[in-house]
């Protein structure tokens, strides 16, 4: 396939805050340190009360609670994904060093994502009219359940008033959630966007759906190797929980006010299989296609590309599917980007997943440093990455591209490209000795 690179004059989309809670850690700094160092954040869940009823299961639980950092009011009317929105999109506002004072709110926008929602508030409340009747059912289960109940409550911490959008793509809605904050800024439409996405999927519910869909790991003796993308012994993939967000700004109204610019978002791209509701195309043209928009978009090309950020769910089909993709994009392994999966640490987060990998992907190039996938001691058979697996590996000063690639029932494939400023030079002595 043969495409031209087009010539842009638009606005450009750059990165000067983020925030995330994960179960690597409850911020940012925490959450990547943990990354760079292989750490594992998937257990067993066996400190929940319907766990008694269950078999054994695992998952990426937040590593810090989010109810500490927040009000009253919001411990009390938010659902657990919106508080971890909320938790997050906190840290990503004070990060870029933004204030309600001195930013238009008519300028400010939000797009946080969610692929369920969040079930724990509808299906308590659902317990609750079984049990005790009509007139107990909390008064906030709908607000506290619907799709966009956390961008929402994100708008209102931040004061957004020049639109609130949450985007359903299933797991690639946070990445999703990106590309249209993306989309508002070179309209014009917004100054400002916080976007990302969150996730609370560790209920029974959602744990048994996705176990009877035989998609869950079953190495529940042993939580630490269980998430193995990319992985011949792989065997299913374990939810996690979580939020990531992102500030988003045209590069002039960074400059202006002196903002720091971790990155820019420089290209988005879709594309839908149209093949199954659950199983991709296992020729992997979807993300293939995806992927091939997001680079014309930021007009570059394959060679450029430094890194690229998996999707990597340790499904077999899923990986096999996506590394198809990548290998037709890049062709074989030696000739592509370094490729890691950050799932194999921190369980798949559904619809907050993307936005969280999309941190690690902006911090990558920040830092020059690429983490490694946990859990690969052999490349599934036909599966041709160069994957990062033996410890993180350092990114050349001049390479400043990166790819996050998404996808998702339904067969929505997502992919961003990232144009970061030359590495910095590494200052842990800890992450050294691995290079």
């Amino acid at each position: 396939m043969s495409w031209t690179i087009p010539q842009h004059d638009r606005t450009k989309v750059v990165v000067t805050g983020l925030g995330e809670t994960t179960a690597l850690g409850g911020d940012v700094a925490t959450t990547w340190e943990a990354m760079v160092h292989g750490e594992n954040g998937i257990r067993l869940l066996d400190d929940e009360p319907w766990t008694k009823d269950m078999p054994p299961v695992i998952g990426g639980r937040v590593k810090v609670e989010p109810g500490p950092g927040l009000e009253h009011k919001q411990r009390r009317r938010l659902s657990r994904a919106a508080q971890l929105a909320v938790t997050a999109a906190a840290e990503a506002w004070s990060d870029a060093g933004l204030d309600t004072v001195s930013i238009r709110p008519g300028r400010v926008a939000v797009v946080v994502s969610a692929a369920l929602g969040d079930m724990n508030a509808i299906i308590n409340g659902w317990e609750t009219l079984k049990s005790r009747g009509w007139n107990r059912v909390p008064p906030l289960t709908v607000p506290m359940s619907m799709g966009n109940g956390s961008a929402a409550a994100v708008a209102l911490l931040v004061d957004a008033r020049a639109g609130v959008h949450a985007t359903v793509n299933a797991c690639s809605s946070g990445t999703q959630a990106l590309a249209v904050a993306a989309e508002l800024i070179r309209r014009a439409e917004a100054d400002v966007v916080v976007a990302g996405g969150t996730e609370a999927p560790l209920h029974p519910l959602v744990l048994a759906s996705f176990g009877a869909m035989r998609a869950l790991s079953k190495r529940v003796d042993d939580p630490a190797s269980a998430s193995r993308p990319f992985d011949a012994e792989r065997d299913g993939m374990v939810l996690g929980e979580g939020s990531g967000i992102l500030v988003l700004e045209s590069e002039e109204h960074a400059r202006a006010r002196g903002a720091r610019v971790y990155a820019e978002l420089a290209g988005v791209g879709f594309s839908s299989d149209a093949y199954d509701m659950v199983q991709p195309d296992p020729t992997g043209a979807g993300t293939a296609t995806a992927v091939r928009a997001a680079l014309a978009d930021a007009g570059t090309l394959p060679g450029n590309v430094a890194h690229l950020n998996a999707n990597g769910t340790s499904t077999l089909p899923g990986d096999a599917a996506e590394a198809h993709g990548i290998q037709a994009v890049f062709g074989d392994a030696g000739r592509g980007p370094a490729v890691t999966a950050n799932k194999s640490m921190t369980g798949h987060s559904l619809g907050a997943a993307g936005a969280i990998e999309a941190i690690a992907t902006v911090l990558a190039l920040h830092h020059g440093i690429v983490p490694s996938t946990r859990n690969v001691t052999r490349l599934g058979t036909g599966l041709s990455l160069d994957l990062v697996r033996t410890g993180p590996v350092k990114l050349d000063g001049e390479q400043n591209i990166a790819v996050k690639n998404s996808a998702g029932f339904g067969g929505h494939n997502v992919a961003l490209t990232f144009r970061g400023a030359p590495a910095r030079p590494l200052t842990d002595p800890d992450v050294e000795e691995f290079l």
